[in-house]
């Protein structure tokens, strides 16, 4: 079964890090092991199978999930909220590829050349000049590998229509945002009170999210958001870096 990172207070190499084991209601924690032998004769009932491991306790105030494990709802569940959010719908893209952009017409218009910038407005980008027209942040930062896949060359070329509708769209280099120990799935976060949480298949489909407002994942996200937001570069800036360096 996959991990998910929840958190962690590591900021020198230190290891304490707290992890979902995703389809249970389990957590994983990395820590210290213990070894101390005046606190090994204390503790009661202990398998042979099992261990300990010392933790800050500012780790599971900061992290640890204080709700049960939210259902996999269909994305259409959560539409309304980018109609209805009052400041801000913040994502995290961190796949090589969608297939949702794979499957769509769009796809092989890029393929055979053709230009997909500065396509008429449907109804996301519609919905997205509304709600910045009314003082509202869309925001988002993609995840790039280096070299790019397909996946993400197709969006950095198809970003300037939903950047000209009101998006703000920044790229941050994969290897950076591992620097800063940034989640590895996919997310909105709206008024920084609600997440959505995708999952995904294997070859890329959504499955559904997982919504949340439990303290410890929106405080997760939003401090994710803070660090990927700030290293990140406008995608403009960023696909002008790549065709020079081609």
């Amino acid at each position: 079964m996959a991990l998910r990172f929840i958190g962690t207070t590591s900021d020198d190499g230190d290891c304490p890090t707290l992890y979902e084991i995703e389809g249970t209601d389990e957590i994983l924690v990395q820590g210290e092991r213990e070894a101390d032998p005046e606190h090994l004769v204390q503790l009661r009932d202990v398998k042979p199978s099992e261990t300990f491991v010392r933790v800050p306790r500012s780790l599971l105030i900061r992290y640890a999930p204080r709700t049960s494990a939210s259902e996999l709802l269909p994305f259409s569940a959560i539409t309304h909220l980018f109609r209805e959010f009052r400041h801000t719908a913040w994502r995290l893209e961190t796949r090589r590829g969608y297939a949702s952009d794979r499957d769509s017409p769009k796809w092989a218009r890029w393929q055979a050349g053709e230009d997909i910038a500065q396509d008429p407005a449907n109804a996301w980008r519609t919905n997205v000049t509304k709600q910045t027209s009314a003082g509202k942040r869309f925001e988002r930062v993609r995840l790039v590998d280096d070299p790019p896949t397909d996946g993400q060359r197709f969006l950095l070329t198809s970003a300037p229509g939903n950047v000209t509708a009101g998006e703000d769209i920044r790229v941050l280099p994969r290897a950076q945002a591992e620097q800063l120990r940034l989640p590895d799935h996919d997310f909105w976060l709206f008024d920084s009170r609600v997440v959505a949480r995708f999952a995904f298949a294997e070859n890329d489909t959504t499955l559904g999210v997982y919504v949340t407002d439990d303290p410890a994942e929106v405080l997760a996200a939003c401090q994710a958001r803070d660090a990927a937001w700030h290293h990140a570069v406008p995608t403009k800036e960023f696909a002008r870096r790549v065709a020079s360096s081609v």
